[in-house]
This record gives C-alpha cells, structure tokens and sequence, in this order.
C-alpha cells in the first residue's frame, strides 16, 4: 500500500485542481475543512470549545482532546456535505501534526491515518504555523511571495522572511512569552473571561493611554520580542494597588498595555521591513484580529511605501481551510508526505 499511496502522492504534483480535506485540532477547536487548489474554501466547519474552557479561565487539555474526540466524526460528515463532494474526491488528507496540546493534536492525527488507510488516499503532515500564514493566501487570492510575515499568536511571536510558499526564514522571535500568552494573563489579573485577547481590545476602546510600564529596553537594538515584562509589570501594578485598598481603572491598564505591546509589535515589522526592502507584510495567528494592531500597521506600513495583509477574522484563529491551503503548496513541491507512522509533536520548528 505505501507504493501505491507514494504513486498517487506523485501524481498530485502535476494534478491541475487538487481537492484536500484538512483537519486541525492543535488545542480548543475542532476543524474539517475541504480546500481546492490552495486558495478555495468549499466547506470550513469549526466545533469551538470556548464555552467550555471559559468557566476553567483556560484551556484543560484532557477536556480539550474528550471534546476533540466526541466532535471530530461530525465534522467530517458536515464538512464533505458543504463542499458538496464525495469521499472519492478527495485527493489528498492534510492534518496538523505540531506545534499544540499533545492529546488534542492525537485526536486529529489519527482521525487523518484511519481516513488516509480507508480511502487509500496521500497523507500530508502540516505544521500549524505554515497554516496560519497560508490563511493569508485565501482571503487574497493574487497573494504571492516574497514577503514578511508577523506571526501572533499564543503559541508563537516571531518576524518570518517568507522568500517562497516554503522557504521561510526566522528574522527575530519572542525570547520569553508569546504575545497571545501575554494578552491571556493580562486578562485573568484584570478578571475578564478567556480567551483574554478580544477581552482585552474591547476594553481598552474604553480607557486613556495614561499608565507607563516599565519593561527592558534590553532587545530595541534586535528584531527580537520580550512581553514577560510588560505581563509582569501589569501583575505587579494590579496588585499593588490591591494590596493598598487603592482603585485602578481596568480599561485604562488594558489600552496602556495594549498601546505598548502593539507598538513593540509594529516597531520590529517596520524596521524588518527597511532591513529586508520587503514592503509587503502579513499578519497571521489569533492577535492579528486586534483592531489596534491592525490600524498601527497599516498606517506604519503605508507611510514607508508598504501594504499590510490581514487574514478574514474567521481565518485569524484555528481554522482547517489554512492547514488544507498550506497543504496544496507542500504538495506542488513534493513536501510533506507522511506514513501512517505519523504521530504528534507539541513543539515543532517554524
């Protein structure tokens, strides 16, 4: 069988429209998706579990992979139903098999390999921050490389150089926390629900830039990222002023926070910018749907000559349509073919 799943793997490179059912499930969303030719969404079905981590203040693991596991059947159904295809079309399973929660990740993966052994159909292993910047690809469909790419999210801040769809060169990243992770303990201090990130844009519309954090000024010289501090100084603010029965306004300590952050975010993508003469820059991961982000780097952006992309907001956070558009471009290059000895990894390379 491996002989004949290498074959039809082949034959996919020079294939003229390749359908790819995706599959992600990397932490709290399940995710079937059917993609044609890269950058088509013909079905895009998510299963959130939000309302269930809320009430923990975050994502339980084990809860995160039983929900997985009860959802992932359904999804398959509905998500052949949308796309109005048959089992038989499908040219290819796409799965994300890293970067996430171990169990989670499982769920997904091995949903792939019984499908890909069933249907005796090419199995393609996609690493999940490759997903996030191909979600790009599909809310503009004449986007090519080379470009840059800011990713954000709770897992990952980094500045990539994107030189082709699979050439990607780290120029800077976060030497301590995640953006993502940073705007998710910011919240639980402030009491907000998760996930903290939308929590936190929403409130800050309410307050005044008027609290100056004290963070290290250690990597300014780099394109690297440091957000321990600024969470930290956050804690330690909130906190002090409990201890001394004093009041503090939550929306004024949300927009100081997220003018600081955002701005350390836009610095770094501009002068990667000048450093690289790359003008165009994409925005992937979950902190892209920040509307402040989103309105200091376009104007950055524009006022050295450069355009800023932003994903759709259905496609900023885990979606299965960005595994399968990443997929397609693993494919045409002959990249990403895996056995069914495929298993998780929860850390991965960019």
């Amino acid at each position: 069988m491996k002989k004949y799943i290498l074959a039809e793997f082949n034959k996919l490179k020079t294939k003229q429209d390749l359908i790819i059912l995706a599959i992600e499930s990397s932490c709290d969303e399940t995710a079937v998706s059917v993609v044609k030719n890269g950058r088509e969404v013909l079905s895009n079905i998510i299963s959130s579990q939000i309302e269930i981590h809320r009430r923990f203040g975050g994502v339980v693991p084990e809860i995160a992979s039983r929900n997985h596991l009860m959802a992932i059947s359904n999804l398959y159904e509905e998500a052949l139903k949308e796309a109005r295809i048959t089992p038989e079309e499908i040219d290819a399973i796409a799965v994300t098999y890293g970067a996430g929660l171990m169990g989670a990740l499982l769920v997904g993966v091995n949903f792939a390999k019984g499908l890909s052994y069933s249907l005796k159909k090419p199995l393609i292993a996609v690493n999940h921050v490759h997903g996030h910047i191909a979600s790009n690809y599909i809310t503009y469909k004449d986007l090519q490389p080379p470009f840059l790419c800011l990713m954000v999210s709770g897992g990952h801040t980094a500045i990539l150089k994107v030189s082709d769809y699979n050439k990607f060169k780290m120029l800077g990243s976060t030497v301590d926390d995640a953006v993502g992770e940073a705007f998710d303990k910011v919240a639980r201090v402030l009491s907000l629900p998760y996930p903290g990130g939308p929590e936190i844009d929403k409130l800050a519309k309410e307050g005044k830039n008027s609290i100056k954090f004290t963070v290290s000024n250690s990597l300014k010289s780099t394109l690297n990222f440091s957000f321990s501090g600024i969470k930290t100084a956050v804690i330690n603010y909130v906190h002090k002023k409990q201890q001394k029965g004093e009041s503090y306004n939550p929306a004024d300590i949300a927009r100081s926070f997220e003018e600081c952050v955002t701005d350390e975010l836009v610095d770094k993508t501009v002068r990667a910018m000048q450093l690289s003469n790359i003008k165009k820059v994409v925005v992937a991961g979950g902190v892209g749907a920040n509307s402040m982000l989103q309105e200091k780097l376009r104007s950055a952006a524009k006022k050295i000559g450069g355009e800023a992309f932003f994903p759709q907001l259905k496609y900023c956070t885990d979606n299965a349509a960005m595994i399968g558009s990443a997929a397609y471009y693993y494919i045409k290059k002959g990249l990403g073919r895996a056995d069914l000895d495929l298993t998780a990894r929860p850390t991965i390379d960019l």
